[in-house]
């Protein structure tokens, strides 16, 4: 497994190379970029400036491990969706041309007066036409875990069913949903097979998630991705922080 950083809350307001240089510093080797932050690795970028940015992450030794989006397919306005779809491709282009692996996509709620089977069945044909346009790019398509309704895990089950093309994967994200139904291990085994990335928090709030279990269950499915800190609380010093977090990383992962 290995450590990096989603520039959610932490590391939001640093440029591209202090967010590079700190990573170097606290031993985080990759990182998600979170669009619209002050790193300004945006779907805007020429060709000139996106060659520019893979070069700073190779002359870091940090991997650019993908984008994180907010490209979400469930509304019923067909024009509001096939807005989301056309920008998740120029994401996926981004992606490749920065040398990442993959963007993070989300559902993010269901509709009103939609039947659920009709919304479902609606994310996953577009999740499936953006995982074919990414599979000419080499960059996949990560689905978090996400959204009111979407984040419970017979719904998200069946959406990740409905998107059966081979480029799409989950984004496990710790909710507290994890934990409901049959609990964490039935949860965990009904997507461990496409699991691509897990969003992991601040692993000093040990009453949090139980973290021991969920990197148990990873090691078990011998999943050999990244785990990604992304945490919405920002303390007074974030990459203390970061060097603390990867102290409680190594535990875990011996």
């Amino acid at each position: 497994m290995h450590l990096g950083l989603v520039t959610y809350n932490w590391g939001k307001e640093w440029d591209l190379d202090t967010l590079l240089v700190n990573c170097v510093a606290s031993g985080f080797s990759g990182v998600e970029l979170r669009s619209t932050h002050a790193h300004r690795v945006e779907i805007g970028l020429n060709a000139a400036e996106r060659s520019e940015v893979a070069a700073r992450f190779v002359d870091s030794g940090i991997w650019c491990v993908g984008l994180g989006s907010a490209c979400e397919y469930h509304s019923p306005d067909p024009a509001v969706l096939r807005k989301n779809i056309d920008e998740t491709k120029e994401f996926i282009e981004l992606c490749h041309d920065i040398g990442g692996s993959g963007v993070k996509v989300r559902p993010n709620g269901l509709p009103k007066g939609v039947p659920l089977d009709k919304t479902i069945a609606q994310i996953g044909r577009a999740l499936n036409e953006v995982a074919s346009h990414g599979m000419g790019f080499g960059v996949e398509i990560r689905v978090e875990v996400h959204g009111k309704g979407t984040n419970e895990w017979p719904t998200f089950k069946h959406i990740m069913d409905a998107a059966d093309h081979p480029g799409v994967v989950v984004c496990w994200n710790c909710n507290r949903q994890d934990l409901e139904g049959k609990g964490l291990a039935h949860n965990f085994d009904l997507v461990k097979n496409r699991i691509g990335t897990v969003h992991i928090h601040d692993l000093r709030k040990t009453d949090a998630y139980p973290w021991k279990e969920l990197f148990s269950l990873l090691k078990k499915s011998r999943f050999e991705g990244w785990t990604l800190l992304e945490e919405g609380k920002v303390p007074d010093d974030i990459l203390a922080a970061m060097r603390e977090n990867r102290i409680l990383w190594e535990a875990l992962t011996q």
